[in-house]
């Protein structure tokens, strides 16, 4: 790499590493102590310690690892520390202003050492480090938005912050589906961004099927609500039937059945729910490798699409993303956003679960550190795709891998359907 283009790449992270922190931050106005230090949910920390979170990895990767020097700030390495203390004891946390003094040190010495770093050789972990931000600024916004949840009445129309209300459509609630003819396509993704668990890219052979061309809508849903769902064995799976008896919900966590949701995508779901449905209406949920050819394999020209619309970096005409709206918008709403294949919002708006258990591909080699990603291969953890409205832009593309347990419904996800060419699900 010639010095002018070392000097280039540095710019453009120290760049984005800003980009970055500013919408990190921007989710903490206004907030108050006992939000920054409360546990929402059992599965999840409070957000003030992602935010400390964030600065400790920061340090450990390049100022320890990359950089030698000796650890900044000892006190708060086993409290934001990942395998320090158990989520249940992550509460007695700095104020938010200390924990932004730490961000602030931290992040003066990480630009320091950027000017000098050997980026040909550490420009992965760089990247690494700027989505692994990323991804704990989507966990803070959808841990808020259960902190408002819980405060909420249930069933109204104002629900993200209590006060926005959901963007109109003018179409109804849309059906279609789009067929996906047989044949090979390039899956995963070697780029310098590409996450341990993304890697290697490889060819995959599908047999013909179909795909909902749009994720489930809320008044697609209803119906499967309205006609006893929740309360009929039938459609659920032994373990999917045994976690509803266990937790005896009767609608989606982020739920209205106001008619002005219509045509937004069911969100809040967890896995059981997902495939109940999907075996309601006689399909089944998408392999993972069903949903990323549908999202990025141009077909005419036997090519793999970055993203689903292309390789410009996602924007807001392309798919609702980076916590600019707040909520979810109509599954219709970008048109720009299209696959090859005519799908809509394969990227952004809800996660999406498929029916795939998370394991690496083969020749799969971990990094930065094991417990990234090679720990969760465990057959416990089902695959999501595609990012929602927090997912900031450089997590999000189509060979991205999302991974939870099938039993939780707080993140931001929800669905769409898929069905086998010969009509098997």
């Amino acid at each position: 790499m010639k010095s002018t283009s070392i000097n280039s790449c540095k710019d453009a992270i120290a760049s984005t590493l800003h980009q970055c922190r500013l919408g990190t931050l921007a989710l903490f106005e206004g907030i108050d102590d006992t939000a920054f230090r409360r546990q929402a949910h059992p599965d999840f920390s409070p957000v003030g310690w992602h935010l400390g979170h964030i600065a400790f990895i920061e340090a450990y990767w390049i100022l320890e690892r990359g950089a030698g020097l000796a650890p900044m700030f000892p006190q708060y390495h086993k409290l934001f520390a990942a395998d320090g203390l158990p989520k249940c004891e992550r509460e007695n946390l700095p104020t938010f202003s200390d924990v932004c003094d730490y961000l602030d040190t931290v992040r003066s010495q990480v630009l320091s050492y950027l000017e000098t770093a050997p980026l040909a050789e550490q420009e992965r972990l760089w990247r690494f480090l700027i989505q692994h931000e990323s991804q704990h600024s989507e966990i803070i916004a959808f841990i808020l938005q259960l902190q408002r949840w819980h405060h909420l009445e249930r069933h109204q129309e104002m629900w993200v912050r209590g006060r926005a209300k959901p963007l109109p459509s003018d179409l109804q609630p849309p059906t279609e589906m789009l067929e996906i003819p047989a044949g090979e396509f390039e899956m995963g993704n070697d780029s310098i961004d590409a996450l341990d668990n993304e890697r290697v890219l490889h060819r995959v052979y599908l047999d013909t099927y179909w795909i909902d061309r749009y994720p489930v809508t809320c008044k697609q849903y209803r119906v499967f609500i309205e006609a006893g769902g929740y309360q009929n064995s039938q459609w659920w799976s032994t373990a999917g039937w045994q976690w509803l008896q266990e937790n005896p919900v009767q609608e989606p966590l982020y739920w209205s059945f106001a008619p002005t949701w219509d045509n937004h995508p069911v969100c809040g779901v967890s896995w059981y729910e997902a495939d109940a449905y999907a075996r309601f209406v006689g399909k089944r949920l998408p392999t993972e490798a069903e949903w990323e050819k549908a999202a990025s394999w141009e077909a005419k020209i036997g090519c793999r699409r970055t993203y689903p619309w292309g390789e410009a970096s996602p924007q807001t005409h392309h798919c609702n993303h980076d916590q600019t709206t707040r909520q979810t918008t109509p599954v219709n709403a970008y048109p720009a956003g299209q696959s090859a294949y005519g799908c809509y919002d394969m990227l952004g708006n809800v996660w999406e679960w498929t029916s795939s258990w998370f394991d690496g591909y083969e020749g799969f080699v971990s990094y930065p550190y094991r417990g990234y990603s090679q720990v969760y291969f465990d057959g416990q953890h089902r695959v999501l795709k595609g990012g929602s409205w927090a997912t900031r832009p450089w997590a999000m593309r189509s060979s991205f891998r999302n991974w939870y347990y099938p039993s939780i419904r707080q993140i931001l996800a929800g669905f769409r359907c898929a069905y086998d060419a010969d009509g098997a699900n």
